[in-house]
């Protein structure tokens, strides 16, 4: 049975609520057809979401294999830093995996005349550098912008479904680049 609804101080006599709940209802409806249609706008088809997922997967499996690859090669050059290999889906870089590897240290040491070095901060600066520019960091096609050192010792490949970049810092320019090297060679093909 239902009764009367006062809602502040107004009485709805039971006859008109059952069209006021209808009504409710309806309007909820309508609503959360807007906000699923929103939603779905902009996604990519559902075929491009398989391939970016099935690419994630793929990457994530090898990530470990390169940045042990690229370890050794560190340890080969007797260079310590940090390793970092990353994955960009589609043409352009509107998100990405990524995986790091500290190779002996994350840090130099800081001294009177010089505060250290983020050698993972640098590392991801050169990551950063190639996602926009998909160029090997440090080539020099602009100014670096604030962020970037405009560093050498990234290297990027474009790859089937995306681009693969790899970036090591803690050694000289060219000892970097030759690391990095050895971290996207691991995903030739595969991507």
């Amino acid at each position: 049975m239902i009764s009367n609804c006062n809602l502040n101080n107004m009485t709805i006599p039971p006859r008109h609520l059952k069209k006021l709940f209808l009504l409710s209802g309806y309007a909820v409806l309508a609503f959360a057809t807007v906000l699923v249609a929103q939603d779905k706008f902009g996604e990519p088809a559902l075929g491009q979401t398989d391939t970016i997922v099935q690419s994630t997967k793929i990457f994530n499996d090898l990530a470990d294999k390169a940045l042990l690859a690229m370890k050794r090669r560190a340890e080969e050059l007797k260079i310590k830093g940090v390793a970092v290999v990353v994955y960009v889906p589609g043409e352009e870089a509107s998100s990405w995996c990524s995986k790091m590897l500290v190779v002996g240290q994350l840090k130099t040491d800081s001294s009177t005349n010089n505060p250290g070095s983020n050698l993972l901060a640098i590392a991801y600066s050169k990551a950063s550098e190639m996602a926009d520019t998909l160029k090997p960091s440090g080539s020099g096609v602009r100014p670096p912008l604030k962020g970037e050192f405009g560093w050498q010792g990234g290297w990027i490949v474009q790859g089937k479904t995306g681009h693969i970049i790899a970036a090591f810092s803690g050694g000289r320019s060219a000892d970097d680049v030759m690391v990095s090297k050895t971290g996207v060679a691991v995903f030739a093909g595969a991507l």
